[in-house]
């Protein structure tokens, strides 16, 4: 088994960052943390990344809220009623909230908010399909408005509490304009917005207006830092504080945990892990070929070995804290013999060639495909790791089906709910699933979105799970703990299981 050699070089590490050469971070309240991707735009419509919402979570706010403990809670709206059925909601809206900008938060704000994310500028983002649902807004005074919907969606609430729901200024776009709102983003939230280099970093300051109380950190600095050992040695250095996931290589926990300022935190998580196939092209086309490759991969050794015990196996592609989660669905077991009797039935001859498409910036999971392609080899198949830079991988690659026979997939699934991933993952015509169409497949996804019978619509959201399984869609590796690595002066930190960072009551020593 792989283990995990790249040692840690602080001193090589640092010099890759001389446009970056800062002051410490220890500056009085100031909060510097290292983020693994720059998401190219600060529009909540045109992204579903994580790493978007660790930052834009402290700039925007949604009409909900939910904290790390997973409780659902008011945000910009105070209270709401659900009525007729479950096709109208009712919003109640927080009073004397401003924007960053100076512009007042109302009714009209929540409506341009919706109307933007439903027309043309939100139908060219990810976010389109997770509010589709909602037909209409309407204002009932300033701080009233009805959302009336085509039909229930379940998750709704918990959707408004984040991403494309996030409550942007009317009077702000509409003089800046769009491309200006990418890079110079306004909201409610406590921090606002300072300056932003690409590929660099975001800084932040403090809102003195917030409505919850200005924050106790005076600035908040995102670095856009890829490569694991630089931020880690960034940490070491003191120039970072904080450490997001996906950075921390496994191998490096305890050389962080030895540090006297420093430590590691981890905490069960909601990102899963798969390795997709191409279903249009190659070998990967024959359903026998699929599942030939799952059984040839010791998943649970990997679990054990290269990630030290900080994930769990998964059957289907979510983890337990996903509502449609099934404890009954057990993963394919590992069985090297009968992946060589079912690539021979399947006419495919020892020597086959796939290529693993993945993204650049996480060095643990190259290590894992280092061992699945060793796996891989001992049935026959002869596996090509290449890794792409991540936002091109996403954007281009995957959307456009120019994949190799395999390709990552990793999912937060935020709303808690497996509705969130399924559909985005499965549904005919999501950038997400290049080359599936399956009718079946589609009629399920879509029947369980309306239903408000929880029971029944947990049924359904387990059955399709069972679906995408048999029909072997993806390699399902693991869910993930989600990793933080920080300085023991940051004081009132607690760690989210998606990334959702909201530092308002954070401090720094």
């Amino acid at each position: 088994m792989l283990a995990l050699k790249k040692p840690l070089v602080p001193i090589m590490a640092l010099a890759l960052l001389g446009i970056f050469a800062a002051g410490p971070a220890a500056a009085q309240g100031t909060l510097v943390v290292s983020s693994p991707q720059d998401p190219g735009s600060w529009d909540p419509i045109d992204t579903f990344l994580v790493n978007w919402a660790s930052v834009a979570t402290n700039i925007y706010d949604g009409l909900t809220y939910r904290g790390p403990d997973g409780k659902l809670g008011p945000g910009l709206a105070t209270k709401w009623d659900v009525l007729d059925n479950g096709t109208r909601v009712r919003f109640y809206l927080r009073k004397g909230v401003v924007f960053q900008d100076g512009e007042p938060f109302n009714a009209a704000a929540v409506k341009f908010t919706f109307d933007r994310l439903l027309g043309p500028e939100g139908a060219k983002g990810p976010q389109f399909s997770n509010y589709n649902a909602i037909e209409s807004v309407k204002v009932i005074d300033d701080f009233t408005v009805d959302f009336k919907l085509k039909k229930p969606d379940p998750v709704l609430l918990v959707k408004l509490g984040g991403y494309g729901a996030m409550i942007v200024p009317p009077r702000y776009i509409q003089e800046k304009g769009e491309d200006w709102f990418n890079t110079h983003p306004v909201g409610t939230g406590p921090f606002k917005f300072v300056s932003y280099e690409p590929k660099i970093g975001i800084k932040l300051e403090a809102f003195d207006k917030f409505w919850g109380g200005r924050p106790k950190l005076d600035k908040l600095e995102y670095r856009f830092i890829t490569e694991p050992a630089t931020a880690v040695a960034e940490l070491q250095a003191g120039r970072v504080d904080l450490v997001i996931p996906p950075t921390i290589p496994i191998g490096m926990i305890s050389t962080i945990n030895s540090s006297p300022n420093l430590k590691v935190v981890s905490v069960p998580g909601l990102t899963v892990l798969a390795l997709r196939f191409n279903t249009a092209h190659g070998i990967t086309q024959d359903l026998r070929v699929r599942k030939a490759i799952i059984m040839a991969v010791d998943r649970d050794a990997i679990i054990k070995t290269i990630l030290g015990g900080q994930a769990i196996p998964i059957a289907s592609f979510q983890g337990p804290l996903s509502f449609g989660f099934d404890p009954s669905m057990k993963p394919v077991p590992y069985d090297p013999k009968q992946a060589k009797a079912l690539l021979a039935e399947a006419g495919v001859k020892p020597g086959a060639q796939i290529q693993i498409d993945i993204r650049n910036n996480d060095e643990t999971f190259l290590e894992v495909n280092q061992a699945i392609a060793s796996y891989l080899k001992q049935v026959g198949i002869n596996a090509t790791i290449k890794p792409y830079e991540t936002n091109y991988m996403l954007n281009d690659i995957i959307p456009n089906g120019k994949t190799g026979e395999m390709f990552q997939q990793a999912w937060g699934g935020w709303t808690l709910d497996f509705d969130n991933t399924a559909y985005l993952m499965y549904h005919s015509g999501e950038k997400w699933n290049p080359y599936e169409k399956d009718p079946k497949l589609d009629a399920l996804l879509e029947s369980q979105r309306s239903i408000t019978d929880v029971a029944k619509r947990e049924q359904i959201l387990q059955e399709i799970a069972r679906y995408s399984a048999d029909h072997a869609y993806e390699m399902l590796l693991y869910n993930l703990n989600s990793i933080y690595a920080i300085n023991t002066r940051v004081k009132n930190f607690v760690a989210p299981p998606d990334s959702r960072l909201r530092l308002t009551d954070v401090s720094v020593e």
